[in-house]
């Protein structure tokens, strides 16, 4: 059972393609395999798609078919040097456990294998290919060890793929969703049965307590 989800703003802003690439990535991990949000989003895309019919159509500009047509002559005549070449497949390196497959959404991703963050912890850099930039990584952590206590300086938004862990909130088993912010002061627990492994998004940075939950921050980039 699934019991904590995106709230409607999220799927709405999904849905209109508005939500920043890591946030937006998050979201789609959710909705696959959620039949409550896959259902709220044909929802609000279907209100999006009435809104666009109801739209008054607005002419072009004169000129804009021969400024596209030449834009695209110049695309054509440009040097084979200053072309973009096309990426390398990409590759999730980090190998899930046993009985796990990731996600469908990440097809087109590339991740760095498992890197050592601390005892019992493991994590992940993903690489999203229309948006490098974007904060985005796996953690993997141990039956009973926890993240050191956090707030966040923007938003956090995180997918659980596998076990659970619990904050003091709620417990978040697989396939709940969670998001926080400045107002939220954590400390995510594994549960004893079995190691955890999620998805996280982050826009601003994990505001760590400790010098040495900081240093492991930066390390990975939160």
């Amino acid at each position: 059972m699934i019991h904590h989800h995106p709230d409607d703003a999220r799927l709405a802003t999904l849905a209109a393609g508005t939500l920043a690439s890591g946030p937006s990535l998050l979201a789609a991990i959710h909705v696959e395999g959620c039949s409550r949000c896959q259902a709220r989003l044909q929802d609000y895309e279907a209100v999006g798609g009435v809104l666009l019919e109801e739209i008054e159509p607005a002419l072009l500009a004169p000129q804009a078919l021969t400024d596209t047509l030449a834009r695209l002559d110049r695309l054509d005549d440009a040097a084979p040097a200053t072309r973009r070449t096309v990426p390398a497949p990409a590759q999730i390196r980090a190998r899930p456990p046993a009985g796990l497959q990731w996600p469908r959404s990440l097809r087109g991703c590339a991740s760095t294998p498992w890197r050592w963050l601390g005892p019992g912890m493991r994590w992940s850099r993903v690489t999203l290919p229309h948006d490098p930039q974007a904060n985005v990584f796996f953690l993997r952590i141990g039956a009973g060890k926890c993240l050191p206590l956090h707030t966040h300086s923007d938003l956090e938004m995180t997918q659980i793929l596998y076990g659970s862990f619990h904050d003091g909130r709620a417990l978040f088993g697989p396939g709940d969703f969670d998001e926080t912010d400045g107002s939220i002061r954590h400390q995510p627990v594994v549960e004893p049965a079995g190691e955890c492994i999620c998805i996280a998004a982050v826009e601003g940075k994990v505001v760590f307590d400790g010098a040495i939950a900081r240093w492991m921050g930066a390390l990975v980039g939160m």
